[in-house]
């Protein structure tokens, strides 16, 4: 039988096997890093946890999962990706049968493979996942990165009993604030017996205030040429920056000392180390890094999409934590009139630092693991 704990005896006793039994699980989602990472903190969470527990994680052949699920050690089973159908077309004819040839696909992995619980984390794979579930009488659980759900899990949540969500005010009736499931190198992270160290991993000098620009993995023009385009000034300060470029947008290295520009960081840990203050897209993980870290940070919303970003950067901002502003206004008056007094105000941004903190947790995969030994409690009591 289980023996179960509260998310901080986990933290607290992370070796401990907690279970003498095998549990079977189904981890779905992916497409998006965002769906990805959090999916793999719990599963690494749960190999720490129970060592003889058995992962199955479906996704699709073309999202990171494909990828990153693999490199990571985990198994891999795969459906077709299936995005539902915004308009009338061949494809939406064709939907239905798909679908619930997906649905069958899931269904008899469940079946063959005595899976007890699925824990969905949206994109394409989550939704038949939780369809299969239901019709095999499985609980399943369903975490959402994003202040703004998704319609997978928004359709999913509405049949069930254990959903979790990163942000308070998640528009998911019934819904527990879990936090975001963070990887180790984060929840771990001591960012002032770090600083040091980082900043020479990067060839920062150790003594200056350091700026982090980021728009992630992928770029964000904006805030690329918005930031990079005031690069003298920024320095002329006395500051440093350590800018991490992004892959989908030409780099440009403004050419200016103290001001390093990098295409991509396989170390963010280091980088949130490094810094004394973020401007970054406002990304459901990279939020829940920020804040959860106490970083001070300027959130940049991608504007395109459904707004999801913006609501992510809600929280922390109201906290306190962080400010917000658009694309369109990251030019040289912003940079003079907002950023630099920020970057050079030793009060402003250790208070920015305290309030980030009140609206992050670092204890998001042990909270959602709890949320599925719950979910698994109704198996074993039914």
């Amino acid at each position: 039988m289980s023996i179960r704990k509260s998310g901080r005896e986990l933290g607290e006793c992370s070796d401990e096997r907690i279970s003498t039994i095998v549990t079977k699980y189904l981890l779905a989602g992916g497409g998006t890093a965002g769906h990805v990472n959090p999916l793999l903190a719990l599963a690494d969470l749960i190999t720490r946890l129970e060592a003889d527990a058995e992962i199955v994680v479906l996704g699709t052949k073309e999202g990171l999962e494909a990828r990153l699920v693999p490199e990571r050690g985990y198994e891999l089973q795969t459906i077709e990706r299936l995005p539902f159908p915004r308009r009338p077309n061949g494809y939406a004819l064709k939907f239905p049968a798909k679908y619930a040839r997906a649905v069958k696909r899931v269904r008899a992995l469940i079946s063959e493979r005595g899976i007890e619980v699925v824990v969905g984390f949206g994109g394409y794979a989550s939704a038949p996942a939780y369809r299969a579930a239901f019709l095999e009488r499985v609980p399943y659980v369903i975490h959402e990165a994003n202040a703004k759900p998704g319609l997978a899990n928004r359709q999913g949540a509405k049949r069930a009993k254990f959903v979790g969500v990163t942000f308070a005010g998640t528009p998911i009736a019934g819904a527990i604030v879990t936090g975001m499931p963070l990887r180790p190198e984060i929840t771990g992270l001591d960012r002032v017996a770090l600083r040091a160290d980082a900043r020479a991993h990067f060839g920062l000098d150790p003594k200056l205030r350091t700026l982090l620009v980021t728009g992630g993995s992928q770029g964000a023009r904006a805030i690329n040429r918005g930031i990079g385009g005031s690069a003298a000034e920024i320095v002329a300060t006395g500051a440093q920056v350590l800018h991490v470029w992004g892959g989908l947008t030409e780099l440009e290295d403004p050419g200016v000392n103290g001001y390093h520009v990098i295409p991509y960081c396989d170390r963010m840990d280091l980088a949130f180390a490094a810094c004394d203050l973020a401007v970054s897209r406002a990304g459901s993980t990279t939020v829940s890094e920020l804040s959860g870290l106490g970083v001070p940070a300027v959130l940049v919303p991608y504007a395109v999409g459904n707004g999801e970003q913006r609501f992510n950067a809600a929280g922390v901002v109201r906290a306190g934590g962080a400010i917000l502003v658009e694309d369109n206004e990251l030019n040289p008056e912003w940079v003079r009139a907002t950023l630099l007094p920020l970057l050079s105000s030793d009060t402003r941004l250790a208070e920015m630092s305290a309030r980030a903190k009140t609206a992050g947790t670092l204890d998001g995969t042990e909270r959602l693991y709890d949320l599925v030994q719950a979910a698994l409690g109704t198996k074993e009591n039914s």
